[in-house]
């Protein structure tokens, strides 16, 4: 049971959550369901999927093709373009002293060391290192404290010559050490470091460590001596290979692959390679993993021919033939799933603007569902799906505490509160839709609640999750659910011209664009109409929910009222509602590009040159009333916030969520201008620069939060040229209090001392309202079937020596 469901503890949970900020700095909030042991559990359990099996049931032998994003910018992982791809071959061939486990705790490594330990903390703190006497460099040589003391000398930040991306940690330390032989190393630290684990990881012998030229240069693209279960044999940049062959001098357990070859394959390109069976190890999309799914679904299926066709083989039939060889190879695959350790959040830029008012952030994180958006997209994975509570944990880590209270749950009332606070209101309430269709009256629901309803799905008015249709008298007011007649028919308005960027108000209707004062929502992009239309329905879904819940209660229990008649009846219509626009939102509306509408669907319509396609996005309830939602204002101007999000085919997850985060925000008047960028420009032109109101992107989860989270949440410093010094800190919130926490914790050599300082600094970092953590990505990841010890690793660092294919 999770403490939502017990009122002692949802109460002990908001008192801790008061003692973790100060008085004042939070608004007065309703409870938010956390994450108890039960979640945590749950969470943990998605936490790995890699077809474990143990070493005696594997061959000897092998060589496993492996897909990697690109060639590794170097492989120094200190440097500045080291990657995801120069962690991967430093995890295989160079030394690490601790590790990280499936739930992110970080584990020493037997094979490198026999202890490690803080073995003094008063007058200054130290940490013995005990190297495993077995343990050498592949060139023969011991690896010794020669190669501790190396390593610190060129990572402290004290010599220019060495161009190092980092020294966090390194630089706390005063000075290393041989102890009592040349296995003992000793570190000293002049400030107490919390995180001393993840130092020495990788580590890299003093022929690279000890001299600038190889650590800038030598180490890029050669690894002459490593001391791992592999050891690099080739890097081919111009062929986009990377080989790795087993290390004869390997004194652990060897490794039972013979060899791992990293190739370079785009996203794309993935499925493809797949089907053709020319990869072995792939990370994938949802799309990728459903043809791995559907194929292991189907028989292989048969060769025969109709009678009477048995001359040369048509085309038909040579299509045929290769789709079963596709599925045929695709049987091959399984595909692991798991939560990645990283997190997608909706970021609000502070720097200026609107988004500067503290009050207008936090309104605009209230009006997101955040549980809705985990719902979109884990549930079709069959992943858990809570909304992440952490910016600085991922569930099933230990310590993982949910502090999204500190901000607030989802409350469409509070979040037009905090707006008015600011000075942005709603002038002259809320419009009919021109047009509207008279007759028959809607029920008193559709009066303006100021409150829209859930995006959760749940069409129960008491939140009981059961929906409880019944379909006797399915019919909209005023009308029937005949979808014959009346549908709404729109078109994209503007998709983004090639070369041209979007130009942003580009109508394809013909005639007049609505005045931007009479639109909820002002979109360039491919996005539009059906986000506005989708946003209508759901308002519509709120108001037969309040209508369903006032009727429930005067009922008063009698199931055979009239007033529990009426209750079915508009609950049932919230439901369709709902149904409604979730059909929209994830583009299943009829006509939209693969959909299974109708005949020419997402083509361009005749005589048009700019990807503008018409399609119908579904039926407005014959009869009723639809209420627009106006406009939050401020000084006559409406509050309108700029989404940037990527234009990639790899993106079309991302810019889901993106529309159904336009609709959540159109329910409290905020008007949002989508724009769609290259994915090659997304990152470097817009979120590190600043150039975005909002926009999703993600950050990996740590083992190490003090040390490895600071710099995303440290409060940006003036240079001496006027700029801002923002670190990776792209929302430009950041507070004085938070960075001392970071601090404080970073010293904390008590474990429990430091994960409170961890948990004040996150609670002020959810008040601050400038990063709202959505959900743990899903991690997909292909693999060979015979393969075993390999796939979605979560957490936990690669054992490349247990990697290997069944007998």
């Amino acid at each position: 049971m999770t403490d939502h469901d017990i009122p002692s503890a949802r109460a002990a949970r908001r008192r801790r959550i008061a003692a973790l900020v100060a008085a004042g700095v939070l608004l007065p909030l309703p409870a938010l369901a956390g994450c108890g042991t039960d979640d945590q559990e749950t969470s943990a359990s998605a936490s790995q999927d890699i077809a474990p099996a143990p070493r005696d049931e594997l061959k000897d032998g092998g060589t496993v093709r492996w897909a990697i994003d690109a060639m590794p910018g170097t492989l120094n992982a200190f440097q500045a373009d080291a990657d995801a791809t120069t962690t991967r071959i430093t995890g295989a061939v160079l030394p690490s002293m601790f590790t990280v486990d499936a739930n992110g705790a970080p584990q020493r490594n037997a094979d490198y060391l026999d202890a490690a330990d803080v073995s003094a903390r008063d007058p200054k703190q130290v940490v013995t290192y005990k190297i495993n006497p077995k343990a050498r460099w592949s060139n023969g040589t011991a690896i010794t404290a020669a190669d501790f003391v190396a390593q610190w000398t060129a990572l402290r930040g004290k010599d220019n010559a060495f161009w190092t991306a980092r020294n966090a940690g390194y630089d706390r330390i005063g000075k290393v050490e041989q102890g009592a032989n040349s296995r003992e190393v000793k570190v000293t630290f002049a400030r107490p470091y919390a995180d001393w684990r993840s130092l020495f990881t990788p580590l890299y012998p003093r022929s690279v460590m000890g001299n600038a030229n190889a650590f800038n240069d030598g180490a890029r693209e050669k690894l002459q001596v490593g001391a791992g279960p592999f050891r690099l044999q080739e890097r081919d940049a111009e062929a986009g290979r990377v080989v790795l062959v087993r290390n004869p001098a390997w004194w652990g357990e060897p490794a039972k692959l013979s060899k791992i070859v990293l190739e370079s394959l785009p996203g794309d390109k993935r499925a493809a390679a797949l089907a053709a069976g020319s990869i072995d190890v792939a990370a994938v999309d949802q799309v990728a993993a459903k043809r791995v799914a559907s194929a292991r679904g189907t028989a292989a299926p048969g060769a025969s021919r109709k009678a009477g066709n048995a001359g040369p083989q048509g085309a038909g039939e040579r299509a045929a033939g290769r789709a079963a060889a596709e599925g045929s190879a695709l049987r091959g695959y399984t595909v692991h799933k798991a939560l990645e350790p990283a997190y997608t959040q909706l970021a609000l830029n502070g720097s200026s603007g609107p988004l500067a008012d503290d009050r207008v952030r936090r309104a605009v994180a209230r009006a997101i569902d955040r549980q809705a958006l985990a719902d979109t997209v884990l549930k079709p994975l069959d992943l858990p799906s809570e909304p992440l509570g952490s910016h600085l944990l991922m569930a099933g880590q230990q310590g993982y505490q949910d502090h999204s209270d500190a901000l607030g749950d989802q409350d469409t009332e509070a979040a037009q509160e905090l707006l008015a606070d600011a000075g942005w209101k709603r002038e002259g309430g809320d419009r009919q839709q021109a047009g509207e269709k008279a007759g028959a009256q809607a029920p008193d629901a559709w009066r303006d609640s100021g409150d829209y309803g859930d995006e959760d799905g749940d069409t129960s008015p008491d939140g009981d999750g059961r929906d409880d249709y019944g379909y006797e008298d399915d019919r909209w007011p005023g009308g029937s659910d005949d979808q014959g007649d009346g549908a709404y028919d729109g078109r994209n308005p503007g998709r983004p011209i090639p070369g041209h960027g979007g130009a942003p108000g580009r109508s394809d209707r013909e005639g007049a664009r609505p005045a931007a004062a009479e639109a909820p929502l002002s979109f360039t992009g491919a996005v539009g109409s059906e986000v506005q239309q989708a946003a209508l329905l759901r308002q519509s879904a709120g108001f037969y929910k309040d209508a369903a819940a006032r009727e429930k209660k005067a009922a008063d229990g009698d199931k055979e009222s009239s007033a529990y008649a009426r209750y079915k009846r508009y609950k049932k219509r919230a439901a369709r509602a709902l149904s409604a626009a979730e059909v929209i939102e994830t583009g299943q509306a009829h006509g939209l590009p693969g959909s299974g509408g109708h005949p020419g669907a997402g083509r361009p319509a005749a005589g048009r040159t700019h990807g503008a396609s018409a399609f119908r996005v579904g039926r407005l309830p014959a009869g009723d009333k639809v209420v627009r939602t106006a406009l939050v204002r401020k000084n006559g101007k409406p509050l309108t916030l700029r989404f940037v999000l990527p234009d990639g085919a790899a993106s079309e997850q991302l810019r889901t969520v993106g529309r159904r985060i336009a609709a959540m925000l159109a329910k409290i008047g905020v008007q949002t201008s989508v724009q769609r960028v290259s994915d090659a420009s997304y990152f470097q032109d817009h979120i590190a620069s600043g150039d975005y109101d909002l926009a999703l992107y993600s950050w990996p989860g740590t083992a190490y939060p003090a040390t490895d989270a600071r710099p995303i949440y440290a409060k940006p410093q003036p240079a001496p040229d006027g700029s801002l010094t923002v670190e990776q800190n792209y929302t430009r919130v950041g507070s004085d209090r938070i960075d001392q926490l970071f601090d404080q914790a970073a010293s904390e050599l008590d474990e429990d001392s430091a994960r409170t300082l961890v948990e004040q600094a996150d609670a002020r970092i959810w008040a601050a309202a400038g990063s709202i953590p959505l959900y743990q990505r899903p991690e997909l990841v292909a693999t060979k079937k015979s393969l075993a010890n390999v796939g979605a690793f979560g957490f936990a660092t690669p054992r490349f020596q247990d990697i290997g294919y069944k007998k």
